[in-house]
């Protein structure tokens, strides 16, 4: 054993496994992909609260994938290694939008591929899917989505404003309804033909009904 080998490190050995410029154009180029990411999950957020700490961890994911991908590429020995670290973690956090998911395999994806050295297909990639959610998320839909909440004193007022109901909205759809004595609730999903809400001034005044109160909702209805 030479004097050399005493002091040789495998761990100092793999300093030059990735190159300098490699590093720094994967890290530039996930930055400008995931910046893209951010803004298209900003453009095309449609949830109740938007949350920026998603749409920066969505720059932040597109990097540290393409970190972790530079690393495994570069030695066979701990690409194994990193499989069964990575198989112990496990995450917790609900994801509330299922277009979410969409965007976190995205960030994953192009970290992926960035790192792999295809960068013509990440970026490429990149634009396509973007536009594509870009033209497809924002779209809206034609009649806007409400609930009505009814509550009357009979079956006769009930089935009144029912009626009225029908006569002034594109759809009238019962989702649930609920009966006690001397009293009726009704949820009902309505489509409006035009923005105007004026109608349920004139329910809220018909007899037999207490009240009457209209929702926006996103077409998820939980009941």
């Amino acid at each position: 054993m030479t004097f050399n080998d005493i002091f040789k490190s495998s761990f100092l050995e793999n300093v030059t496994s990735v190159s300098l410029l490699d590093m720094v154009l994967a890290l530039v180029l996930a930055f400008g992909i995931g910046l893209f990411i951010f803004l298209v999950y900003k453009k095309t957020y449609q949830g109740v609260m938007y949350s920026s700490s998603f749409g920066v961890t969505l720059i932040a994911l597109t990097m540290i994938t393409t970190v972790v991908i530079l690393a495994v590429t570069s030695n066979v020995v701990l690409s194994l290694g990193m499989v069964g670290a990575l198989s112990i973690v496990r995450f917790r956090t609900a994801i509330k939008e299922p277009l979410d998911i969409a965007f976190l395999f995205w960030a994953i994806a192009e970290g992926i591929v960035l790192a792999a050295g295809m960068i013509p297909l990440a970026v490429m990639g990149g634009v396509v899917i973007g536009l594509i959610l870009l033209v497809f998320v924002n779209q809206k839909s034609r009649y806007n989505p409400y609930i009505v909440v009814l509550q009357c004193d009979d079956h006769e007022a009930e089935q009144r404003a029912k009626r009225y109901l029908e006569g002034q909205t594109h759809r009238c759809v019962v989702k649930s309804k609920s009966a006690q004595k001397e009293a009726v609730e009704l949820n009902m999903e309505i489509r409006l033909v035009d923005d105007q809400t004026d109608f349920i001034n004139t329910l809220a005044e018909m007899a037999g009904v207490q009240s009457a109160v209209l929702v926006s909702y996103n077409g998820d209805y939980m009941g």
